[in-house]
């Protein structure tokens, strides 16, 4: 039975400065993201059968899931995917812009790219303690501004994922302290634009 494994970032610790520290990313992957791997496998560990699963398909059938490990697979599987979709919706190429099919659809949508900008920086805001914000395609194809609490995802409610952003203070502490707005600011410096091109066209 194959374990879920800690899977390298894919750039430097460094690669988001100035934006997010080395040290606030390398506390973030290292210790948060592999406490989360860990937690996840030890509550799979009376149900191996899991392992054979991908996180997502996990995440997509919550119901399938053994009522007294369910809530532990939530949050941990949560966290496990959603720190692999973050580092990968972030990247050293800083200062990108959205182009394409996705910028017409935001532009559609919300009417600029600094209007959507708006929305999320609010929903990321406005999120009561830990979570998460997101921008997600329905099932009718249409974009949609949402946030998560704690390691929730809106895969298992059956949306797709283009965008998402941390939110929780470990994400930002370290160099923001309480100034989340300032963080969310920053982030879009590092948004991978081509990465969020891709989740929304496949």
């Amino acid at each position: 039975m194959n374990k879920f494994t800690l899977k390298p970032l894919p750039y430097a610790f460094d690669a988001l400065a100035p934006y997010i520290d080395a040290l606030t990313m390398e506390i973030h992957h290292d210790r948060h993201h592999q406490a989360y791997v860990d937690n996840l496998n030890n509550a799979l560990s009376k149900y191996p059968e899991y392992y054979e699963k991908s996180l997502e398909e996990i995440l997509t059938n919550l119901d399938s899931l053994p009522a007294d490990i369910k809530q532990a697979v939530i949050n941990n599987a949560g966290g496990a995917y959603n720190h692999d979709f973050f580092w990968n919706i972030m990247s050293e190429n800083h200062n990108q812009q959205p182009s394409g099919d996705l910028l017409a659809a935001i532009e559609k949508t919300f009417g600029s790219v600094d209007a959507f900008k708006e929305k999320f920086a609010a929903a990321a805001t406005t999120r009561f303690g830990s979570g998460w914000a997101w921008l997600v395609k329905d099932s009718n194809g249409e974009l949609k501004v949402m946030s998560t609490a704690n390691q929730d995802n809106p895969i298992s409610e059956g949306y797709k994922l283009i965008l998402g952003l941390d939110v929780w203070e470990h994400a930002y502490y370290l160099n923001y302290q309480n100034k989340r707005p300032a963080y969310i600011q920053n982030w879009w410096s590092v948004v991978n634009w081509k990465q969020a091109e891709e989740n929304f066209s496949k």
